[in-house]
């Protein structure tokens, strides 16, 4: 049975996919290496680990407004995570997600990176304001 988790709408298509979870932050900018699809930043908790695809489930978000493009132009290449969930985001990384097309929800009841696991196969949908863990 799926344990579902509640939280603030969010933007984008509902998505299924494998969680990759880390407690730290994030920033297109400064965290990836958005041609090789991996977290580039050295002291990053998820150094090294492929993003491509993959649901990121981190702390808060972080940064400027080089996020919304290099989102967007990740998206154009197919190197892009399926979605982004957060403890807390800002209005820029809100953004965008919204230019590049990928699927962002945030504000749990509890701390998101305790209640879901990397590997967890999760379900997201962003108008119900709803992640399903499907299965552990």
């Amino acid at each position: 049975m799926p344990v579902v988790l509640k939280c603030h709408k969010g933007i984008g298509p509902a998505v299924t996919g494998i969680a990759l979870v880390a407690k730290d932050n994030f920033s297109a900018r400064y965290d990836l290496d958005r041609k090789r699809g991996t977290f580039s930043r050295p002291s990053h908790a998820l150094a090294g680990q492929s993003f491509a695809g993959k649901i990121l489930v981190l702390d808060q978000a972080k940064g400027g407004v080089a996020t919304a493009w290099m989102l967007h132009e990740m998206k154009s290449r197919g190197i892009v995570p399926l979605a982004l969930v957060f403890n807390r985001v800002n209005p820029i990384l809100a953004q965008g997600a919204a230019f590049g097309g990928v699927t962002m929800v945030d504000r749990f009841e509890g701390d998101i990176t305790d209640l879901i696991l990397t590997g967890d196969h999760l379900r997201i949908d962003p108008a119900a304001g709803l992640v399903e863990i499907l299965n552990r």
